[in-house]
């Protein structure tokens, strides 16, 4: 692992195109992230996690100098198109980094396959972006919706549950967890009894859990992230459900949420890429130099954000700072072992990671491995054409 490290920051240090003393081009990123509302706290862990990234290298990337452009995307689809285009066409960015909401994610794959502009969605987890969607200059360094949900589906199913509820938010990132769960439970032998959802980003979920309690499933499962998260969490056990019917939820339900959750998130089980404190030597590192840097702990959002960067010097550091060679970018990247926090991952010809996917307990304040539920894990792509 530490020679990967040394290697790529001597790269970095040595890929500086220069012509006639002169210095390479500033290098625009583009952050396109939520810095209010639900999702705040989850584009401020992305942003903090791509700039240590940049920093570790001495701010730059390939010898370009790093210069950030931000927008605030306010987890609103209805706003996207417009948000992206002024980063591609008025700020020219050279590279798109977003975002947390799915819809918003897409919005941007759109523009950026239209546009040709390089893409790396350290976040939002909609299946189609490298499924219909892929393109030689999309990339994701997080995760699939299906990768988490399947993986949780095959849990439950382990565990002799027969009968789940699912609840969820009803946009593309619920939808495709509810579903992702649902194909590998049902495989398993379970049945989903009841599909519940509410529109994004309500958190009024007193009906749903009146409506559980008459069910009386074996378990639930959810897909909830941020503050709604937090809230679903307490509500869940101060209508006392949590004693009787199980919680399990895609790994977002306790990211970066457990402070807010307090008691009540004791004990859940989740399924993620990554786990406080695994005690790996890189992941060691990884999380000291973060509470150095920002007086906070990380988590799976700022671990995508300096995988984001990660996948960026990469790409940048083959084709020697040139965003023009797209095809040399990304088969530099498919080829590449990426030496995460999270442990080492590659990426798969959609771009989307191909990595293990962990089961988490919460124990005080941490989500605590406690096994793989699936390793090596890859999105089935479904419909990518790339």
């Amino acid at each position: 692992m530490k020679i990967y490290q040394t290697s790529l920051l001597a790269a970095c240090a040595l890929a500086a195109p220069l012509a006639f003393g002169q210095a390479a081009p500033k290098l625009k990123v583009g952050l396109m992230l939520p810095y209010t509302g639900t999702y705040a706290s989850l584009g401020t862990a992305i942003e903090n996690g791509f700039r240590l990234f940049v920093t570790e290298q001495g701010g730059k990337i390939a010898g370009r100098e790093v210069e950030y452009v931000k927008v605030d995307d306010e987890s609103d689809p209805s706003k996207a198109t417009d948000n992206v285009n002024k980063l591609v066409k008025r700020d020219h960015v050279d590279v798109l980094v977003g975002s947390v909401h799915s819809g918003v994610a897409m919005a941007m794959a759109k523009v950026a396959k239209e546009s040709g502009t390089l893409m790396i969605d350290p976040n939002g987890g909609a299946d189609a972006i490298t499924g219909p969607m892929c393109a030689i200059n999309i990339f994701r360094s997080s995760f699939s919706m299906w990768q988490s949900a399947y993986a949780m589906g095959d849990v439950v199913a382990k565990k002799g549950h027969k009968k789940v509820v699912t609840i969820t938010w009803k946009y593309s990132a619920g939808d495709e967890s509810a579903r992702g769960f649902k194909e590998a439970f049902e495989k398993g032998g379970g049945q989903v009894v009841k599909e519940l959802t509410l529109p994004f980003p309500n958190v009024e979920f007193q009906a749903l859990l009146t409506e559980i309690a008459a069910t009386k499933p074996d378990a639930v499962y959810t897909f909830f992230a941020g503050g709604g998260a937090a809230k679903f969490i307490k509500d869940y056990a101060a209508a006392g459900l949590k004693k009787n019917i199980p919680l399990y939820g895609a790994g977002f339900l306790t990211d970066g949420t457990l402070e807010a959750a307090g008691d009540a998130a004791a004990d859940v089980l989740t399924t993620l890429h990554y786990a406080d404190s695994l005690g790996t030597p890189r992941d060691n590192s990884f999380r000291l130099s973060y509470a150095k840097t920002y007086k906070l702990q990380p988590d799976g959002y700022a671990v995508q954000g300096y995988d984001a960067a990660q996948i960026l010097a990469i790409g940048l550091l083959a084709t020697k700072g040139d965003m023009s060679k797209k095809a040399e970018f990304a088969a530099a990247v498919e080829k590449a072992r990426i030496d995460s926090p999270r442990g080492v991952f590659t990426l798969s010809k959609s771009h989307n990671p191909v990595q293990d996917i962990d089961l988490r307990q919460v124990v005080g304040k941490e989500n605590k491995v406690v096994g793989v539920a699936i390793k090596a894990l890859a999105d089935p792509a479904r419909g990518c054409k790339m």
